[in-house]
């Protein structure tokens, strides 16, 4: 509570927070240039020999408020504003004064974040996929992934890789916002991944605590995962502490409403071949009947003993479940997923309560809190999380206890890249899904044999950033200095 009659805090300069530059490259206000603030949010107000904190890109020095001088960068340290880019992209160049300080450094302080780079990466679809959702009308068409994407570095030289996506809508909004709380990073620890969550929280908490905002801040939550594995030389699944060191594994993106029957079928004869341990097909046709047709025809060819699950994408309405749900019955399936809207807890629970096959749910939901609805009313007998929805590995964690807690299976959606390790790292057996259509980010390519997907041997996730991933770069940003 404010006081009358006392000032504002006296500032303190961080320890060993540079000035930073940052360079802003891709689509943004024409012209704008990112505002130094002060502690309270406010702009400062120039002093008449204060050009409005415009730090000299030239040397990487800068004014801080009150008229400080900012700390020099270190020597031989370039700086980002004279980096050089890639041919073919226009390049808008930013300079700003960092001016969010970091935590007290204490003796368990050992290294800080230094620099940073967020990235936008369109990801194109080879054929534009449709599920229930484009059939009733709610979306066209998916042409294209977005991907925002956080490498990070530090003083010891230590670095990370994190991403988080968007399909459809949404991709420049994740973008937009990881821009304006990226510097919050810089001079913080980057061990303190939790309280960078909450700080990164904070920093936009007028636009709330899940959707697009949480989206954003789970790129650099992975991102600080990712490096804090390396660091310690060891896979994240065995930092985590595994339970395992591969995970079962089923296809979808061979069985799209888009796909015809006999190419479904196809589809899933390779997914099996490559060592896929199950298929999962979309079903919601208006006419149901070809769905069940559908199935009919997969649960034939791929034999009774390979696990098939159905998803209807939240397009069902509680009667329409029902039926489809006892028509299912005969087929044996492992899970029917997102039957029902998402948000709609208690009609999933009075569906799992009156089918013998399992429904699961939770893709859509933005934040543990979402996710916890679920389980109170016993709506889901499988909880399928995605990590970059709910704000990244930090909130994963926390879910992953609430659903062992009530006995829960679990089975993430997409970004295997991720959702592996944390897979892995569950008690309760669980399933990864496969998507082969993230491999062209990547340099390697996940293992898959037997059913099951292996954890790999190196260290943090695993992955790095493919030629291909940068040349579809459509924007980034960086923030402090490479060693």
């Amino acid at each position: 509570m404010r006081q009358r009659g006392r000032g504002p805090p006296p500032y303190r300069e961080p320890h060993h927070a540079p000035a930073n530059t940052g360079r802003i490259r891709g689509p943004g206000p024409v012209g704008h240039e990112p505002r130094a603030v002060t502690r309270s949010g406010r702009r400062p107000r120039p002093r008449p020999d204060q050009n409005d904190s415009t730090p000299h890109a030239a040397d990487g020095r800068g004014t801080a408020p009150h008229g400080r001088p900012a700390a020099p960068a270190r020597p031989g340290a370039p700086s980002t504003a004279s980096a050089s880019h890639p041919q073919g992209h226009d390049v808008a160049t930013s300079t700003y004064t960092t001016t969010h300080p970091a935590q007290q450094a204490g003796e368990a302080t050992l290294d800080r974040i230094s620099w940073l780079r967020v990235s936008t990466v369109a990801l194109p679809l080879a054929t534009p996929v449709s599920d229930a959702k484009v059939l009733t009308g709610r979306q066209k068409p998916m042409t294209e992934v977005a991907f925002l994407f956080v490498e990070l570095e530090t003083e010891q030289g230590h670095e990370g890789v994190g991403f988080s996506y968007s399909k459809r809508a949404g991709g420049p909004g994740q973008f937009a916002h990881a821009k304006e709380i990226a510097d919050s990073l810089l001079g913080e620890d980057p061990s303190d991944i939790g309280r960078i969550w909450t700080k990164l929280v904070w920093a936009g908490a007028s636009v709330g605590r899940s959707g697009l905002a949480t989206q954003a801040i789970a790129a650099f939550d992975v991102a600080l995962w990712d490096l804090k594995a390396k660091r310690a030389g060891l896979p994240l699944a065995k930092l985590l502490g595994a339970h395992r060191d591969s995970v079962r594994c089923y296809n979808t993106s061979g069985g799209f409403l888009h796909t015809p029957t006999d190419q479904v079928l196809d589809n899933a004869s390779a997914s099996l071949s490559s060592g896929m341990g199950g298929i999962k097909i979309k079903v919601g046709h208006p006419d149901g009947k070809q769905d069940l047709r559908r199935l009919a025809a997969v649960r034939e060819h791929i034999g009774d003993d390979v696990p098939l699950m159905v998803d209807a994408n939240q397009q069902w309405d509680r009667p329409t479940a029902q039926r489809m749900g006892r028509a299912l019955e005969e087929f044996g399936l492992a899970w029917i997923e997102e039957p029902l809207d998402a948000y709609d807890a208690q009609g999933h629970a009075a569906l799992a309560a009156s089918l013998d096959t399992p429904i699961a749910t939770g893709e859509m939901l933005a934040s543990v809190a979402e996710h916890y609805e679920l389980i109170r009313h016993h709506a889901a007998d499988i909880i399928q999380p995605d990590a970059p929805r709910i704000g990244g590995i930090t909130q994963f964690l926390k879910l992953a206890a609430l659903a062992e807690h009530h006995h829960l299976p679990i089975a993430p959606h997409f970004a295997m890249e991720i959702h592996l390790h944390l897979a892995a790292a569950y008690p309760i057996e669980p399933w990864v899904e496969h998507f082969d259509w993230l491999e062209p980010l990547f340099n390697e390519r996940t293992h898959i044999e037997n059913g099951r997907m292996h954890v790999p041997s190196r260290p943090g996730l695993g992955v790095t950033l493919s030629d291909q991933a940068r040349a579809w770069t459509a924007g980034d940003f960086e923030a402090g200095h490479r060693r």
